[in-house]
Order: C-alpha cells, then sequence, then structure tokens
C-alpha cells in the first residue's frame, strides 16, 4: 500500500482501517468508498503509532488506540492521505486498550490488559489531554481458567442519552454502568450476566430502550433493557448466535444493529461466519435466521456503511476487508468485494 505524499483538500467517502503493525499490518489505512457499491479503494496509510487497533471519528479528527502495553490513544488530522498526527500520543495509563469511543468532552478507553476503564478529556480542538486522566480500575473475576482470572475491560461506550458510559469487561461477566461524580469516573452500577459468558461488546437499539451485549466464551448473544433515567441495564435473555454447535471455541467478536432496528449482524471469529438475527417490534426478541461465510478468516470486527446498504467485515487472519451488498428485505448479506490489507482489526467511515 503507498504511503508517498499527502493529499490535501476535502475527501468525502473515506474509510479508515486499523491493523496490528506488529504482525505486519500497514497502521492506519485510508480508503475511498464507492457509496453505490460499497468498494474500498486502498489510498495509503500510516504507521507512525504501533497497533492502532481500534478508531473512532470524532469532531473532524480520528482517535486511535495503540494496543501495546503503554497503552496510548493517539489523535489524526483527516485532511490529508494519509493521516497526519494531530499532537503526540497521550498514556492512558493502562495496558492494552481494545477499544476507545467518545463521552461528551471526554475520550474513554477500555484496557483488556490491566481491566480498568480512562477517561481523557478533550481539548478545545478535539485532541486528548493528559492532564485530568482518570482511570477506574475494575475488581473480580469469572469461572473461566485462563480467560477470567482477573478483570478484562473490552468495550466502553456511552449511552444513547449521553448520560452514561458503560464498560463490558469479559474477565468479570459484567457490565458496568458508569457516570462522573464530583469529577472523578465512578460506577453506578454492575450489571451481572451469566457467569461464564465472557460479554465482549455491546451494541443499544436505536430506540434506546434495549442493549445486546454479545459474549465471547460463549456464542450467545444477551438481551437486555435499558432504563436511561436510572441507568440501569437489566438482562431478559439470551440467545444463540450459531444455528450448531460450534467445533471448538468459537470466539465471536463485533455485534452491529440496523438504524430501523430490524436486523441484527454478528461476527464470530472461531466459524469465520457472519449472523443474521431479526428483531421484533418490542427489540426484545432476536431470532437467529441465517449465517454467511465472512469472506476470509478471523472476522475481528464488522462496519456498516453509514447508508445501511452495506456491511464490510476486518478478516485479521487472512489480511482482508471483505464488503457485502445488504438485502434490505432480509438482511442477508452477499459477498460483493474485498481488499487485501495485512492484520485488520477495525473499519469506520467518515
Amino acid at each position: 500500500m503507498p504511503k508517498g505524499e499527502a493529499v490535501t483538500g476535502s475527501q468525502p467517502g473515506r474509510a479508515y482501517i486499523g491493523s496490528f503493525t506488529a504482525a505486519g499490518g500497514p497502521g492506519i489505512a485510508t480508503a475511498a468508498v464507492d457509496a453505490s457499491d460499497g468498494s474500498l479503494t486502498l489510498l495509503a496509510a500510516t504507521d507512525v503509532t504501533p497497533d492502532p487497533s481500534y478508531l473512532a471519528v470524532a469532531g473532524g479528527l480520528l482517535l486511535a488506540v495503540s494496543e501495546t502495553a503503554d497503552g496510548a490513544v493517539a489523535a489524526f488530522r483527516t485532511d490529508s492521505t494519509p493521516v497526519t498526527p494531530a499532537g503526540r500520543p497521550v498514556p492512558v495509563g493502562g495496558d492494552g486498550p481494545t477499544h476507545l469511543s467518545v463521552w461528551g468532552r471526554h475520550v474513554l478507553t477500555a484496557n483488556y490488559g490491566s481491566g480498568s476503564v480512562t477517561a481523557l478529556p478533550l481539548r478545545a480542538d478535539g485532541t486528548p489531554d493528559a492532564a485530568g486522566r482518570d482511570v477506574l480500575r475494575h475488581t473480580g473475576s469469572g469461572p473461566h481458567p485462563q480467560r477470567q482470572q482477573t478483570p478484562h475491560a473490552h468495550q466502553v461506550v456511552a449511552d444513547p442519552s449521553g448520560h452514561w458510559a458503560v464498560s463490558v469487561d469479559l474477565g468479570t461477566d459484567s457490565v458496568r454502568v458508569c457516570t462522573r461524580t464530583d469529577g472523578r469516573f465512578a460506577v453506578h452500577h454492575e450489571t451481572a450476566l451469566r457467569p461464564g459468558s465472557g460479554p465482549r461488546h455491546l451494541v443499544f437499539h436505536p430506540s434506546g430502550d434495549h442493549a445486546y451485549i454479545l459474549n465471547e466464551l460463549t456464542p450467545t448473544l444477551t438481551v437486555c433493557r435499558w432504563d436511561a433515567t436510572l441507568g440501569i441495564l437489566k438482562p431478559l435473555t439470551e440467545v444463540s448466535v450459531l444455528a450448531d454447535a460450534p467445533r471448538g471455541d468459537a470466539y465471536p467478536s463485533e455485534i452491529v444493529v440496523s438504524p430501523d432496528g430490524r436486523f441484527l449482524w454478528t461476527a464470530t471469529r472461531g466459524e469465520d461466519v457472519i449472523s443474521v438475527l431479526t428483531l421484533d417490534a418490542t427489540g426484545e426478541h432476536p431470532t437467529l435466521r441465517s449465517t454467511t461465510p465472512c469472506g476470509g478468516h478471523w472476522p475481528r470486527d464488522l462496519a456498516l456503511h453509514p447508508s445501511a446498504r452495506h456491511l464490510y467485515a476486518a478478516n485479521e487472519r487472512s489480511g482482508d476487508v471483505t464488503w457485502f451488498t445488504l438485502d434490505p428485505e432480509t438482511g442477508t448479506p452477499t459477498r460483493a468485494g474485498s481488499v487485501r490489507i495485512q492484520s485488520p482489526s477495525c473499519i469506520v467511515f467518515d
């Protein structure tokens, strides 16, 4: 992939792909997106930040975690190709950040290795500030003898109201609803899930009344009712995301929901499939409808194009990003193409 000279100017229809540089990935790749067919054209990449495994677009900047023992958040300007650093990376005070998101005037990271969540203030220009860094350390464990000896925060996101931050911990089989109290990051409520389920990622229904948690240690989806007034998450049921028993450990990875609340899609790495689930009008009863090959091996991330017509799988171990056209009536993905990129881990759209 060319690194080349920067190209400046307005750049609509862009995607950014994070990858593991330690496994040969190019860092952060910029791609042009054809909205008519969903196709990607790789343009350039920058590897100035090691292992930028998860990305978020916010306030005209691209934010990336550096998933290393000395975890950090880096900001990039998107008005050139490849993206260019906007200041120096800011340490998160945690090990192995796997996810980040923006919550008001803070960027949040989930630090898997150290089992903690970090809040970094954002400056007026949108870049993270080390001053005022707040680290919330999780406690607890689970029954899995290898994966749950200690906390492992895997994701942290803002709820639709913007009032709460929700952190998902694979190691403790729980989800923490967090707030800021006297200027400090604090746990408001902790929801226990089934022991050994290993929650990984959560997505909210567009109505804001329900949340869906994809579990990694068992190939299931936990359906929860969300009360944004009280900040309480209540588990309702758990359903499988695979039609048959997996051949081994399945390792579900990512979940996305359609803007109209009709469909859920999940990726499962051990089976190399994308699952399609339909939702009823209440949002409480997902039904597994079909599974489709992911187009490669080890789909670490799924991303929905803003038009909701195309779905993308970042297939980490086969080294490609595959895109699919979605059937508007059934939600079924049909493979449409792919691009080669070593060790991709995340894709976001500008």
